[in-house]
């Protein structure tokens, strides 16, 4: 594992010099005299890469302790130097766009409905209400995402933020099995986190940001199971609702622009609520997912989950901006998820 592990870091080296936009360390803009110490306040806010300073507003910079706003200006002048911040053609952007790859959810029906799989640089949201399968996905995606896949994809390491208590070591094993991979050499490779409270949780964020510079291009994918749980405990009521959509906008934008600065994937699992003015309309289905507008626009590809018969499981796109509305059919067995069995 480790002779491929360097190869593929190497070869991502190779990357920034042709794509000289794709990951550049922060600690670069010294040349652009900003001096280490205001380097060292920006990487501890999670910030590493020249990306990462164009991804925050001055406000916020501002907002970090010992950074004024003549020192803002300057470092916000230095990364605009090294970066192109203007247009591209949809030419150069299909170029950039070959970076993204896709990592299998274990069954090949599910994979087609998405495309290929959970896609890289973008948001995939699985919701369903308890029981269709959305922490078993979870856990097949911890194992699938180190297995190298299609259209050269190299496998890597995985992030797994738990917010339930739902996570099982012992299910990766099981689904270890199922790819005759190494049970030890799987578990190594999945960083676990329990996250307590929102807030608790976006500060993970800020260490999943820094794990991810630290080793570039090894890490392939985030987990958060699930997204809006803690958010539903911290915040309650009408009257919390605006602070609690605010909150959760903010993550969601972070996740987003982590996705994109470290090409990596980002999967995030939802609670479903009941619609109690939904009996009026004659909707088929009154549960909708929570989180709103919000979540709603800023997941990429939305998974509605519902249960089949016995272990049959249907996945349905909600929401996507290039797959169409379709539905799959797929099984959860003993090794994870996989084809259902006609």
């Amino acid at each position: 594992m480790k002779v491929t592990e360097d190869q593929v870091v190497e070869e991502d080296t190779g990357f920034q010099d042709e794509e000289e936009s794709f990951f550049q360390d922060i600690d670069l803009l010294q040349k652009h005299g900003i001096n280490m110490a205001d380097i060292k306040k920006l990487k501890s806010v999670g910030i590493c890469t020249v990306k990462g300073i164009q991804m925050t507003t001055r406000k916020a910079l501002c907002n970090i302790k010992g950074l004024s706003e003549a020192k803002v200006e300057k470092i916000k002048e230095a990364a605009g130097k090294m970066l192109n911040v203007g247009f591209q053609t949809a030419f150069e952007y299909s170029a950039k766009r070959k970076q993204v790859f896709h990592i299998t959810t274990g069954s090949q029906e599910f994979d087609k409905l998405l495309g290929g799989g959970i896609e890289s640089m973008a948001i995939t949201e699985a919701f369903g209400e308890f029981r269709t399968g959305k922490t078993q996905l979870s856990h097949t995606l911890c194992v699938t995402a180190q297995l190298p896949g299609e259209d050269g994809y190299s496998g890597g390491k995985v992030i797994f933020i738990d917010t339930e208590n739902t996570f099982r070591p012992d299910r990766l094993r099981d689904i270890a099995d199922r790819f005759n991979v190494d049970h030890d050499a799987v578990l190594d490779n999945v960083l676990y986190a329990r996250a307590y409270t929102s807030e608790h949780q976006m500060e993970l964020l800020d260490f999943v940001a820094a794990k991810f510079h630290e080793e570039g291009g090894v890490f392939k994918l985030l987990i958060i199971d699930s997204i809006m749980a803690l958010f539903r405990v911290d915040f309650s009521g009408r009257g919390e609702l605006a602070e609690r959509q605010q909150k959760l906008a903010q993550m969601l934008s972070r996740l987003q622009k982590i996705s994109e600065e470290y090409n990596v994937a980002v999967f995030v699992t939802n609670q479903m609520t009941a619609d109690p003015g939904a009996g009026m309309t004659f909707q088929a289905d009154p549960k909708k997912p929570i989180g709103g507008h919000i979540l709603a626009h800023a997941s990429t590809t939305r998974i509605s989950l519902r249960k089949g018969r016995g272990e049959m499981r249907i996945a349905k796109i909600f929401d996507s901006p290039d797959m169409p509305e379709n539905e799959a059919t797929f099984a959860i067995s003993a090794g994870g998820v996989t084809d259902a069995k006609e």
